[in-house]
């Protein structure tokens, strides 16, 4: 593992630090908005308070930190694994190059010492489970890392009420950041109930520290709604999911292959409106995530 000069210093000194996932640049959005987008959220960690650390696989090596050419060189490199806790040793050993997903993001992270992740959505329940058992290693990871991740929910694409089912039968707490309610994504509201609502960082992050404190391990979910300016109708995003599910049924797409084709899809059939609302909510997610690391670094700190 290799972690960048900027990231070993802040975690020498304790400062907060904000890890970000590959697989959104190589998997997530088309170039050149990919790179464009990950260079701004990098930006963003920065002028909240926090070092950002994207985190990637280059020949086999864990990189903490990419800088701005091999952030370019996700984005554009062909044949790039989607990594996820099972691919790890199999990318390492052969000496690929690996786009983190978000459970690998958070194995990564914590490895390094990082306390907190910021990405976009989690992978979750996928619909039509009890045929499938297609459950995201999200879920799983978020069980047994240690690592709390701010996103805009589970994705929309998803069955979100057995996803939350899920995550309090692995005793992940999910906080609403300003919500009462579970985010999908690009949509606001999904109709799910968070565990508690936070309104400030501060109070966000006095309930990680006392979670981990209390040696209580594994992750923490906070979700935290796209800009309401931003926001998929819902009836727009139903649609759309129904005949990208229903394409992706027709054309026998499976695994690990069906979350890009299916976001790839929906911005097609929104007009690229999904794209825009992708952009916003990690852009909104990077600012919330730094504060809250900030936060927390003060708790951590004053012991």
């Amino acid at each position: 593992m290799y972690i960048a000069p900027e990231v070993r210093q802040a975690l020498l000194e304790n400062r907060p630090v904000v890890a970000l996932e590959t697989t959104i640049i190589s998997h997530g959005m088309p170039y050149p908005e990919s790179v464009q987008t990950a260079l701004e959220v990098e930006r963003i960690i920065r002028e909240n308070g926090a070092v950002p650390a994207t985190i990637g696989i280059i020949d086999g090596e864990p990189i903490i930190g990419l800088t701005p050419a091999q952030l370019d060189a996700f984005g554009t490199r062909r044949g790039i694994w989607k990594v996820s806790r099972r691919d790890l040793p199999i990318v390492m050993a052969k000496r690929e190059w690996g786009a983190t997903t978000v459970a690998a993001t958070m194995i990564l992270a914590a490895q390094a010492g990082i306390r907190f992740f910021v990405t976009g959505g989690i992978g979750g329940v996928q619909r039509g489970w009890e045929s499938t058992l297609d459950i995201s290693a999200d879920l799983e990871e978020l069980a047994r890392t240690s690592v709390c991740v701010i996103c805009a929910g589970a994705k929309y694409i998803l069955d979100i009420p057995a996803t939350m089912e899920v995550l309090e039968t692995k005793g992940v707490p999910v906080l609403g950041i300003g919500t009462d309610e579970m985010p999908g994504f690009f949509v606001q509201t999904t109709g799910s109930k968070v565990d508690a609502r936070c309104d400030t960082p501060e109070e966000l992050a006095q309930i990680v520290y006392t979670k981990w404190q209390n040696g209580l391990d594994g992750g923490i979910l906070a979700v935290d709604p796209v800009p309401a300016e931003h926001a998929l109708d819902r009836k727009i995003a139903d649609k759309a999911i129904a005949t990208a599910l229903k394409e992706m049924e027709e054309e026998g797409i499976r695994g690990k292959d069906e979350t890009p084709f299916l976001l790839k899809r929906i911005v097609e059939l929104t007009g690229g409106e999904s794209l825009k609302a992708n952009i916003a909510l990690i852009e909104n997610n990077a600012a919330d995530g730094a504060r809250i690391a900030a936060a927390y670094a003060k708790l951590a700190n004053r012991q």
